[in-house]
């Protein structure tokens, strides 16, 4: 093929590939009130598709070549379905109107039910409106960790070790973070049956981590530091008299910090070995990500042993009609319930007025799941918060479709600290050095996950049992968002903190 035959044809290739793929995106809001709508559900002619994220923002992509019949559907709780053909939708901006019910289109049975009635047919009917068997479920899912140094003060009462002064311990301190974030993003298929503590396989298509690498080596720098001022100041055979409050600890010295050159570089080596196979285990990449998103997947009124197990619970709560919606095309029952005494959450459960199937579920605690001090040492987990979502299968059964939770923990440290160094082989006085300080740290932990699951297919034992894993999967690492990685692949748009993130690049 002559060059210019050759140019012209990967001309036309790649503006065919233009046409073949499309991307829209946009931002969903209410019509009257111009706020965000989260949660909406984005299908690309009725089957396949994404949710908007928190924002009400989603991004959604057309791999193959668009038609004129091919069409966009929008669709939320308490909104009236939107469609769009998609070869002229241009919008960055769709308002939904919300939907008045009219009661005479809503069809019940020839009863009103009681909302006992309506818990216990719910209660009864988990089994066969909810598919507990074999499946494959394509999905998207977002962990994201966000650390606030709410506080980070040490006061240095006494040294015996000049370099352990308030300088020192002032630099180190300025050198942690006070606020940080990281991120991992999984694309991919995982087979089993959606049951807890069920086996699970899985096929990652594509894995990315977002954080800052550079701060693992700052903490390896102090911590070279320190032993350097150990080496100097410590006698061989020495112990540690650690005390903090009432209580108190021995601690030997390591030997490794008294070794000669030769054994400096064997101990090195050794230390590095361990590095190495930290780092492998960390590296099961596989593993891990599957049993956190097999236990998110079960974290729901399915699971028996779930603090969200509503339903199960529903004698520790109290219930209210609150109104009909209309959610995926369908007429449901919206009850809001708060506890009776000692339970935890308060929210609104979405029951299908036809079936009695639990499609949504908004709850958030009114009060610390977990708060305690103890001698100076305190811990409040402040918060736990979420939606959950749930819509039918290709065999008309109920599957998990959107996870939202957010976890929040406040952990804090006040109290007095002193570290005695003691040696009975020196003569004199056993205690060779001391340091003294005053501590009080604060840090404040957020985690948000998010699942999608774009499509679960059912499949039989024999499927999952021929399916082999490839174990050793690695994320992609990224110093800094990234927007073309995921350029191409349906996922929930990622908020802001995500778009912002960037590695600051540091001064020595």
């Amino acid at each position: 093929m002559k060059p210019t035959k050759l140019i012209l044809a990967l001309c036309c290739l790649t503006v065919f590939s233009a046409k073949a793929q499309r991307t829209i995106s946009a931002k969903i809001v209410d019509s009257t009130k111009q706020e965000p709508i989260p949660f909406a559900t984005i299908l690309i002619d009725d089957k396949t598709g994404v949710i908007s994220n928190d924002k009400g923002e989603f991004n959604i992509t057309i791999n193959r070549k668009i038609s004129n019949t091919d069409s966009l559907f929008i669709s939320c709780l308490g909104y009236e379905q939107k469609q769009f053909a998609i070869q002229n939708f241009r919008d960055s901006i769709i308002p939904l109107r919300t939907k008045n019910i009219d009661l005479s289109e809503v069809f019940i049975t020839n009863k009103d039910y009681t909302i006992d009635e309506i818990l216990d047919k719910a209660k009864e009917s988990l089994e066969t409106n909810y598919d507990f068997g074999f499946a494959k479920r394509k999905l998207f899912y977002r962990e994201s960790y966000y650390t606030n140094m709410l506080k980070t003060d040490v006061k240095i009462e006494e040294s015996t070790i000049p370099e352990f002064n308030q300088a020192f311990v002032d630099s180190i301190i300025r050198s942690v973070p006070k606020n940080t974030d990281q991120h991992t993003e999984v694309l991919g298929e995982i087979y089993g049956k959606l049951k807890p503590s069920t086996p699970q396989k899985m096929d990652i298509l594509k894995a990315s981590r977002l954080y800052d690498k550079e701060s693992e080596i700052t903490f390896e720098n102090y911590e070279k530091r320190f032993n350097e001022i150990i080496r100097k100041h410590v006698k061989r055979n020495s112990y540690f008299k650690i005390k903090s409050g009432w209580f108190g600890t021995k601690e030997e010295i390591d030997s490794s910090f008294f070794v000669d050159k030769k054994e400096e570089k064997e101990t090195a080596e050794f230390i590095e070995k361990k590095k190495e196979l930290e780092a492998k285990r960390k590296a099961n990449f596989l593993n891990w990500r599957k049993g956190s998103i097999h236990n998110l997947e079960n974290a729901n009124f399915l699971n028996e042993d779930s603090d969200l197990n509503f339903i199960e619970k529903s004698r520790r709560y109290e219930f209210e009609m609150q109104d009909f919606a209309y959610f995926n095309n369908e007429f449901v029952y919206t009850i809001s319930f708060k506890p009776k005494r000692s339970e935890d959450y308060e929210g609104t459960l979405y029951i299908n007025t036809q079936d009695f199937a639990i499609v949504r579920v908004d709850y958030k605690n009114v009060k610390p799941l977990r708060k305690f001090g103890l001698l100076g040492i305190s811990l409040n987990e402040y918060l736990k918060e979420g939606t959950i979502i749930f819509q039918k299968n290709t065999n008309n059964k109920y599957t998990l479709k959107y996870v939202d939770e957010t976890n929040g923990q406040q952990v804090g440290i006040k109290r007095p600290l002193k570290i005695i160094e003691k040696n009975k082989h020196v003569k004199g006085r056993r205690k060779q050095n001391e340091l003294a300080a005053d501590l009080h740290f604060i840090v404040r932990n957020i985690e948000k996950k998010e699942l999608i699951v774009f499509e679960s297919t059912p499949i039989s034992e024999t499927e999952f049992n021929n399916f082999n894993e490839v174990p050793e999967v690695t994320p992609t690492y990224l110093p800094a968002y990234d927007p073309e990685f995921w350029k191409g692949y349906n996922i929930i748009e990622p908020n802001q903190a995500i778009k912002d993130f960037k590695i600051i690049e540091k001064t020595h």
